[in-house]
């Protein structure tokens, strides 16, 4: 039963004292004087036992004690008297006594059955069962792992951490079974500056909290990332880590080193590594370290920091692989490496005896070292490199490009990723692999002998604070796509100070001091990390395992909070997917948005990330002109939706603010700062979305009157900007680095110029214009286009209720038939299949459904599904009143699978 509800049998009299007593004793809500909901248990004294089951092997590994001590610690500190028998029997009897044991203990086996539940035999499950063993009532604490057991304990201490009364907090718990939906639930922390990133990487009393929270919120690795500050080794002012070897340790018949580091310096980054690797895995976590660069010469770099001196061509490769096994054997604790093996790391595309040499390495340390390889320009030969070394290998492509967008992955890619030879000419490897740059390309082969992770590349969000339970449960749904074994995410702030951009200080921005956390930067993520790490773990869990914190928070403001900063997050990853200018993360930083000239006709250009669901400007004025509607989300609809959430955002964080008992906290005003940031951003690409749609109409009728609105919608998103901007005010610091190029860099009020001259430039143009009649506006043709198209998106036409049921799975070479229904009595004019594989190389095959009454049909040909890969589909479908649309298409919530995927059997 769920955990907030009274426990079977409990008596009204019994439910009455408890509320008295819960009332008397309750601290009030963050200082509101709220009280919390009263949560019915069985607590009659202020003690628990933690007895931790002897006899079982699983207990009595380093991660199950340390987490027990933290339970231990969080309830003393609650004021809770903690025993700690040996045995169950030695438990005080009207104590709360928490059991701690694995799945397949006796004593667990007991709870267990005399609740009439389980726990399932899978990695990193976990139950909090209330039963009976030993003749005694107890909360069982069970895993079937390790980590099951961690997350257990770690669940406990959080629920009595932030519970007003925390007794109930363990009294109210019945029964919790869960288990991950992904295997792999990663964060990355990326080393980018000298000048910014030393602090926190020697700072061990941040990694002891760091890495707590890290494993208390169910991610169960931490990648250590070195060497991913550049693109490629040229122009580099800042080389510290970059080239990582010589800045961790020497290698005898070597005389290789990062010249001006002292030795001393580099001892203690080998030194600090590993006790970062050992407090790491004292958690439970896997520790990956990442060597993004092996490259020693740096191009165009005459003021490198710390030039590496002692390679040559001919020892090199030795040296990295020599380099590589002795860093192994003196940090036993990583579990993993994580290699960039394209030209970018600065080695040569097709070095293929350069990488088998980095492989031995590995193996040399004579332990089980995942290897995990960037997909970007991999090819299968390379990949049967790696996994002919005998040891676990993943390949890991990002998973929208350089950005974060939507849950689901690409129904498409820009046609510019795509391979497309021209007669005569020769190509290397990686131009005719441009198609793994920015998803999962053709990994996904049903048959594959390695492991497919997905990466989130910092593009679109990297300090503003985030936070939608639905887009991580989206996340947490899709993550293990086609049996992929889940997503890494690059922290929030990751890339500051990136490519020699980095400044004095801290990385957290902020010019008004008292905005800054008091544990450090990454605190004021707290509640990005706890979404992110909860749904990933569980798409389905308990909305209060991040409410509880947020109500620590703000109190009786936390709902309206939370759904503020829900509906903000999703601005960015929607306009990532819907409208891209860059896929690099070098080019486009949405959180500062640079402004893109609608005159000149490059904003109404720019495609979708994923363009085979939502069309560009360009797309759609032609659409309108030819009176043709695709089916795909139009611009227009994008503005829309971008309208309503920040409507949704600013409501609810106006509400917030009526609610919050001090609304000068430096805590809510982060967060109402950010929120802000991202609704005004929502309302100033609504605007210029629809001026330059309007835009585009005049271009291609020239039509006055059109070229009005798009001066007025314009005009609407400067001063929207302008209003973001007084947002700011003096919170941000004046340059925010992250590049050194203009636009990673910089503040909103530095973006107003170029909004500025774009506007004056479509001005200019109106007023050049010949004046028309007020009758000849009435009736033009283009504003009326610009009207229709405009409402449709306001306020769409309602759709037919369409059932499909997809096959269960198919078999390879058969064919298969996909049938659809539509609600009866209501006529199309056209239904159309898409589908492909589940590979991005390819173009996706579109016909023509047959239509029998109500009922729609197609088969794929059993030649097509003769192919290692899954299949994928979704219908297009035409009314006759001219709408068009994509079914599933995509839910209210944005966090869904708009198409269906079918497996083949194994």
């Amino acid at each position: 039963m769920p955990h907030n509800q009274a426990s079977p049998g409990q008596s009204n009299e019994t439910r009455r004292e408890f509320i008295k007593k819960t009332a008397a004793a309750t601290a009030f809500v963050a200082g509101t004087g709220i009280l919390p909901t009263p949560v019915y248990g069985q607590i009659k004294t202020a003690s628990v036992a933690l007895v931790l089951d002897s006899d079982d092997a699983l207990v009595k590994q380093p991660p199950v004690q340390w987490a027990a001590e933290q339970l231990r610690e969080t309830l003393k500190t609650r004021g809770i008297v903690v025993q700690n028998p040996s045995r169950l029997d030695q438990a005080a009897p009207d104590s709360e006594c928490l059991l701690v044991g694995g799945r397949g203990s006796a004593l667990a086996r007991q709870a267990l059955e005399s609740a009439g539940a389980s726990v399932a035999d899978v990695p990193e499950a976990l139950g909090l069962v209330r039963g009976t063993a030993g003749n005694r009532s107890v909360l069982l604490v069970c895993g079937s792992d390790v980590r099951g057991l961690v997350y257990g304990l770690l669940e406990l201490a959080d629920r009595v951490k932030y519970s007003d009364e925390p007794l109930a907090a363990l009294g109210g718990v019945e029964r919790i079974v869960e288990q991950p939906a992904n295997p792999i639930r990663s964060v990355a922390r990326l080393f980018s500056s000298d000048v910014e990133d030393k602090g926190w990487f020697y700072d061990k009393t941040f990694w002891q909290r760091y890495l707590t929270m890290l494993a208390a919120q169910r991610f169960n690795r931490f990648s250590l990332t070195l060497g991913l500050g550049y693109n490629a080794p040229r122009n580099v002012p800042d080389s510290y880590f970059y080239f990582a070897y010589p800045f961790l340790l020497s290698v005898p018949g070597y005389n290789v080193g990062a010249r001006g580091l002292p030795d001393e310096e580099r001892d203690r980054n080998l030194a600090m590594l590993r006790w970062i690797g050992d407090e790491t895995v004292a958690r439970g976590l896997h520790f990956q370290l990442a060597l993004w660069t092996q490259a020693y010469t740096f191009v165009n770099s005459p003021d490198v920091n710390y030039p590496i001196a002692g390679l040559t061509p001919e020892n090199h490769g030795a040296y990295c692989r020599d380099a590589l096994h002795r860093l192994l054997q003196a940090c036993p604790a990583i579990n993993g490496i994580t290699f960039r093996c394209h030209s970018e790391s600065g080695i040569p595309q097709g070095s293929y005896e350069f990488w088998p040499m980095i492989f031995e390495g590995v193996v040399r340390c004579g332990r089980r070292v995942e290897i995990d390889i960037h997909s970007k320009g991999i090819e299968p030969k390379l990949l049967a490199m790696a996994v002919k070394t005998g040891l676990p290998v993943n390949v890991s492509p990002k998973y929208w490009a350089e950005h974060m967008g939507l849950p689901y992955h690409q129904t498409g890619i820009q046609k510019g990723e795509k391979f497309q030879p021209v007669a005569g000419k020769t190509y290397s490897i990686e131009q005719q692999r441009s198609f793994t740059r920015y998803g999962y390309a053709d990994y996904l082969r049903e048959d594959r002998a390695y492991g497919v992770l997905y990466r989130m590349w910092p593009g679109t969000q990297r300090f503003l604070l985030w936070g939608d339970p639905a887009t991580a449960a989206g996340y947490g749904r899709l993550s293990h796509f086609c049996g992929s074994l889940g997503l890494e995410l690059c922290e929030p702030l990751s890339f500051k100070g990136r490519m020699g951009s980095g400044l004095a200080g801290d990385r957290n921005g902020y010019a008004d001091a008292r905005l800054r956390p008091a544990g450090g930067d990454w605190e004021k993520h707290l509640i990005t990390y706890r979404i992110w790490g909860r749904l990933l773990y569980n798409p389905n869990a308990d909305p209060d395992s991040w409410g509880r914190f947020l109500r620590a928070e703000f109190g009786r403001a936390a709902r309206d909070c939370e759904a503020a900063l829900a509906n903000a997050s999703r601005v960015l990853p929607l306009v990532t997917t819907a409208h891209l200018p860059s896929a690099s993360n070098n080019g486009y930083w949405p959180e500062i948005y640079s402004n893109l000239p609608i005159v000149g006709n490059r904003f109404a250009a720019v495609n979708a990330l994923d363009p085979g669901l939502f069309s560009s400007i360009d797309e759609l004025a032609d659409e309108l002109v030819k009176g043709q509607r695709s089916g795909k989300y139009s611009p227009l609809e994008i503005a829309t939706w971008l309208e309503t959430l920040a409507d949704d955002a600013d409501a609810h964080l106006a509400k917030a603010r009526s609610l919050i008992a001090q609304p000068a906290s430096p805590a809510f005003q982060r967060l109402a700062i950010d929120v802000s940031i991202q609704s005004g951003t929502g309302r100033f690409l609504a605007q210029k979305l629809r001026a330059g749609m309007a835009y585009a109409l005049y271009e291609r009728l020239k039509a006055r009157p059109v070229l009005a609105q798009a001066v007025s919608h314009y005009r609407a998103a400067r001063d929207t900007w302008d209003k973001l901007v007084n947002t700011t005010g003096r919170a941000y610091q004046n340059d925010l680095t992250y590049g050194r190029d203009m636009q990673l860099r910089g503040h909103w009020a530095n973006r107003m110029p170029a909004i500025e001259k774009d506007l004056a430039a479509m001005v200019k143009t109106w007023k050049e214009e010949p004046a028309t009649t007020a009758k000849a506006e009435r009736d033009d043709p283009a504003t009326a286009l610009l009207a229709t198209a405009l409402a449709s998106a306001a306020k769409p036409a309602p759709r037919p209720r369409c059932e499909h049921l997809p096959p269960a799975s198919f078999r390879r070479g058969e064919p298969v038939v996909i049938g659809l229904a539509i609600e009866a009595g209501y006529n199309l004019t056209r239904a159309r299949l898409h589908y492909r594989h589940v590979n991005q190389a390819e173009e996706p095959r579109v016909v023509d459904l047959t239509a029998q009454g109500n009922r729609y049909r197609q088969t794929i040909p059993g030649e097509y599904t003769d192919s290692p890969y899954p299949l994928m589909y979704f219908f297009e479908l035409h009314a006759n009143n001219g709408q068009a649309w994509f079914s599933p298409g995509l839910t209210a919530d944005l966090s869904h699978q708009p198409y269906f995927v079918v497996r083949q059997n194994s």
